[in-house]
């Protein structure tokens, strides 16, 4: 039988929705164990909200100090340890993962598996490749141990309603401290989450500033929608890198997905290719972005958009 390790996302006090999504990967292995690993200093509260999630066999906390703000390299070797007995280890496909995951991977001598879309098998998965235009099925050895990120993008939250055992655990093992947290610095907004909020509005180069973005954030507050950006806005300075949405960037699934003034290079497309409806607004009609689009209108950014907040409630 499997027994499959998620190592949970988490803020120090509320779990991410992309542990979820990594459960209802680890769920369509067939007679798999999942159990959740909640690095934290304290981490009753985050252990608690894991328990109540569908699939979850056990919930385990591992508590030290060290553990109070997520340091791949300070996680990482805890991790392989706990990892002893395991068939699997999975992580979010969020920056979180994609950090800690491949140090995990090299401590156990393992390649990773990245971006994992679907499950074959216990040990044969498929991800996409090529920005997204092909998707490849990769197979792991049957005596390995699978490290793995999950494409939390192809995935819904698993449900709740679980009552899991938690457990105290222990992974005493020395970590580095060469790597040490020093502050975070973030920008206050009431807007959701990106990868998380079920509506996004993106800009694109066509801004041509970042003082035109307030365009966008007024429109984003009125829908209650997070911002996005593609490469060339962020490259060109409009707005920071945590926006950008793409192959390079955040690949995200929401409900509704506005692309302004963007064209729809295909790096772009990759990340929002499972996104449930896609609206364009670009006064290129050839461009590509139209090609994705569920609904699509061509015209001046600068009149369409203030115009559509104004007629929102």
């Amino acid at each position: 039988m499997s027994k499959i390790l998620i190592i949970a996302e988490h803020d120090g006090s509320v779990i991410n929705p992309s542990t979820a999504k990594t459960i209802a990967c680890a769920a369509e292995i067939n007679g798999g164990e999942i159990v959740v690993a909640v690095f934290a200093s304290s981490a009753a509260s985050i252990a608690a909200e894991a328990s109540q999630i569908d699939s979850v066999a056990r919930v385990l906390t591992i508590e030290r100090p060290e553990n109070a703000h997520a340091l791949a390299a300070v996680l990482a070797p805890q991790v392989a340890a706990l990892a002893a007995g395991y068939s699997h280890v999975f992580g979010p496909s969020t920056t979180f993962g994609k950090d800690l995951l491949p140090r995990v991977a090299a401590l156990l001598g393992v390649n990773q598996i990245s971006d994992i879309m679907s499950v074959t098998s216990s040990h044969t998965f498929q991800r996409s490749i090529y920005a997204g235009n092909a998707v490849i099925t990769v197979e792991a050895p049957a005596d390995y141990v699978v490290v793995a990120t999950v494409r939390t993008a192809s995935y819904r939250e698993a449900g709740s309603g679980n009552s899991a055992p938690i457990e105290a655990a222990d992974a005493t093992v020395e970590v580095p401290d060469y790597t040490r947290f020093v502050e975070l610095k973030s920008g206050k907004t009431d807007r959701p989450d990106l990868q998380t909020a079920a509506k996004v509005v993106s800009g694109g180069r066509a801004l041509a500033s970042a003082e035109n973005f307030d365009i966008l954030y007024k429109l984003a507050e009125k829908l209650g929608a997070g911002v996005g950006a593609s490469r060339a806005a962020v490259d060109a300075g409009y707005v920071p890198n945590e926006m950008q949405v793409g192959q390079t960037g955040k690949i995200i699934a929401p409900d509704l997905y506005m692309a302004i003034g963007i064209s729809g290079a295909i790096q772009h497309l990759t990340g929002i290719k499972d996104a449930g409806t896609i609206v364009a607004i670009n006064k290129d009609g050839e461009a590509p972005i139209f090609e994705v689009a569920d609904i699509g209108l061509v015209g001046d950014l600068f009149k369409i958009v203030p115009e559509l907040t104004d007629a929102l409630p």
